[in-house]
């Protein structure tokens, strides 16, 4: 392991199109919606060889530190970090920069979700460490992932024409798209120097900190006032302060305005990142019938189902491609095809005061 390799694990979603199951003290992220281990645990696990665990970092919230501390005993619970308010990714991350280049000058991080799935993990790690090693080289560095259908809910990475999937060497990135018309992910795909934004980064500390100051310079003011992290006063003052940074994402405030972004247009390791329980149901086994639901439940006459109801027998008869979520206090009941609006079921409840709900 390289001592100057840091990992910060991105967790303070609320992960609402996982509702019901998803809450604001039990989001997405620490469920174990595939496997045994949480989202989060998963992630660790798979950075284990790369990074050491005390040189992980966790951004959170307030509803989520205490369970990701229960859930991560082997990162420094100084180093899980609850965000006062959110402000989207560029002060989260700018902040933990700030942090490890107090910490350590010659800080290299990388950037993680903290609730995607990967499925060859050691094809990742070699496509990480191959993201790190240019990063130390000063470069500001992204992750592509190979497209496998026109996908309309990701940003795509426009790399040079005719490169190849699978090269471990960084390529020059030539412009950053936001999620695609369907048309225009179809052209994407067909070009084939289209790739997925994967939402992982890589750089020095200090490099990320100076495209702070010119490209948000206000969230890097702030930042730099920020107290030493450890000290009496770090975290008063973060409650003060962190409010006052910019509400923008690292892609707006410095991907796309820097000058010379690198990126690895990775090949297939198994990236996914989750987004809903229809990709819950393709990640799943699947009886004859292509039914994804418990072994003791019964599926008649019924194709391509979801369930997750834990401890109770669920009956099917006659139904296809159907979302069935069951929790103590609430049922979802939904078409695959409409996953993606899980999330609007959210908003009406907050709508409605229904805080118990969420």
């Amino acid at each position: 392991m390289n001592r100057h390799r840091y990992g910060l694990i991105l967790a303070g979603g609320r992960g609402t199109r996982f509702w019901p199951r998803s809450r604001k003290r039990s989001a997405k992220q620490v469920l174990n919606v595939v496997g045994e281990r949480s989202l989060i645990q998963a992630t660790v696990d798979r950075l284990a060889p790369l990074i050491a665990p005390e040189r992980l970092w966790v951004l959170t919230n307030d509803h989520l530190r205490d369970t990701i501390i229960k859930q991560l005993p082997e990162v420094p619970r100084n180093q899980i970090l609850a965000e006062p308010v959110q402000r989207n990714t560029a002060p989260a991350i700018g902040l933990a920069a700030q942090i490890l280049h107090s910490l350590d000058p010659d800080a290299v991080m990388g950037v993680f979700p903290a609730d995607h799935v990967i499925g060859k993990i050691p094809r990742f790690r070699a496509v990480v460490g191959a993201a790190f090693k240019a990063a130390a080289g000063g470069h500001l560095v992204v992750i592509g992932i190979q497209p496998r259908w026109p996908e309309t809910g990701y940003g795509y990475i426009e790399f040079p024409r005719g490169c190849m999937a699978g090269g471990a060497e960084p390529l020059a990135v030539r412009r950053f798209h936001e999620k695609p018309e369907l048309a225009k992910a179809k052209r994407y795909l067909k070009a084939g120097n289209f790739f997925w934004n994967s939402g992982m980064f890589f750089w020095r500390a200090d490099v990320l900190l100076d495209q702070l100051r010119r490209h948000l310079p206000r969230t890097a003011t702030v930042l730099a006032s920020l107290p030493r992290f450890g000290s009496r006063a770090f975290s008063a003052s973060l409650k003060q302060a962190f409010p006052l940074c910019d509400n923008i994402s690292i892609d707006y405030a410095v991907l796309e305005r820097a000058g010379a972004v690198r990126g690895i247009a990775a090949g297939d390791f198994g990236w996914n990142d989750v987004g809903s329980w229809n990709a819950v149901y393709e990640l799943l086994g699947h009886d004859p019938q292509g039914n994804s639901i418990p072994l003791e439940s019964i599926a008649l006459d019924s194709h391509n189902n979801f369930v997750d109801a834990r401890g109770k027998i669920v009956a099917l008869i006659g139904v296809r491609n159907l979302i069935v979520v069951d929790t103590p206090d609430a049922l979802l009941v939904a078409h695959r095809d409409r996953a993606q609006q899980v999330g609007d079921i959210v908003k009406a409840l907050e709508k409605r005061n229904r805080h118990d709900l969420l």
